[in-house]
């Protein structure tokens, strides 16, 4: 089959190549893949020390089942599928195990399917983390990526007030749409506290955004995009009765994203998808992605 594997000698560190077949266990499928997505973590060009030579990366992707599992369990051949995984998701074939997948409703695509697992799933769990309730006022770091445009909706969705925190103002071009409520670059323009704050970005944005918490907030962290490390004053998270939690994925991906593929069908949940491209660009969109320059998700389609 084809696929694409790590080699760091070419742009993007990504090249198409003829790699055998994926063998599925008795709780696996195998699913023929139509699409796929890329997260920042899993690209080469973004440090990923552990993207070995010649291996198969790839999280997200979406498909049709080609062999059911020989358990019994999970889908049939020919349900169309939205899958996860920690590895081999760039190839024609990938072999997941039926409890990192969900059925697709049939109004939910390849593409936007694709675009769910990672971000989807790692907004979602982090709301459910920081007990998010209906007059909670929510802020998001990174809010025009993948992870900060799943937030600011499912924060929206279980009744909060949204605060988008961007690069730049241009980054905020569309946000309100999705139902945030102010959009600011940096911390000083928020003028309310804030009870929970998912970060994306970490560095001096995520010091300076604690002096904006309400008492007794509730810090979520989930990535350091900047590349920066946080310097906290003396006693700031004391002060205020501060919990900072670091983020951790776990459990019950099928049922989760079968959630959010119903979202998505019922029009409630809008997938962004900022870049769709074919498998042979994929070590320039893996270079872009690297430089900030793809808002929300980038989707790769097999051809």
């Amino acid at each position: 089959m084809r696929a694409l594997v790590i080699d760091h000698s070419v742009p993007g560190g990504l090249r198409l190549a003829d790699v055998p077949d994926p063998v599925p266990g008795p709780d696996e499928v195998l699913v023929r893949i139509a699409a796929t997505s890329l997260n920042y973590g899993e690209l080469p060009g973004a440090g990923n020390a552990a993207a070995a030579e010649g291996t198969v990366p790839g999280w997200d992707a979406a498909g049709t089942v080609e062999r059911a599992a020989t358990s019994g369990a999970g889908p049939r051949a020919g349900n169309r599928v939205v899958t996860w995984g920690w590895a081999g998701g760039w190839a024609e074939l990938r072999a997941v195990h039926v409890g990192e997948l969900a059925v697709l409703p049939d109004e939910v695509d390849f593409v936007r399917a694709a675009a769910l697992p990672v971000a989807g799933l790692t907004a979602l769990r982090a709301l459910r983390r920081a007990g998010v309730r209906p007059g909670h006022r929510v802020a998001v770091t990174g809010a025009s990526g993948g992870v900060g445009h799943f937030a600011v909706q499912l924060a929206r969705l279980q009744g909060a007030q949204v605060v988008a925190v961007v690069g730049d103002p241009a980054r905020g071009a569309g946000l309100a749409e999705l139902g945030v409520d102010h959009v600011v670059t940096k911390a000083t323009e928020i003028e309310d506290p804030v009870d929970v704050l998912l970060d994306n970005v970490g560095g001096p944005l995520l010091g300076g955004l604690l002096g904006s918490m309400a008492e007794g907030g509730t810090v979520i962290s989930i990535g350091a995009a900047s590349g920066q490390d946080t310097l906290l004053a003396p006693y700031q998270l004391v002060g205020k009765r501060l919990t900072l939690v670091g983020h951790q994925d776990g459990g019950r991906s099928a049922a989760d994203l079968a959630h959010l593929a119903r979202l998505v069908a019922d029009g409630r949940l809008k997938v962004s998808v900022g870049r769709v491209a074919d498998w042979r660009t994929a070590g320039e969109v893996a270079d872009d992605i690297v430089d900030r320059r793809v808002r929300g998700k980038a989707v790769l389609t097999l051809a």
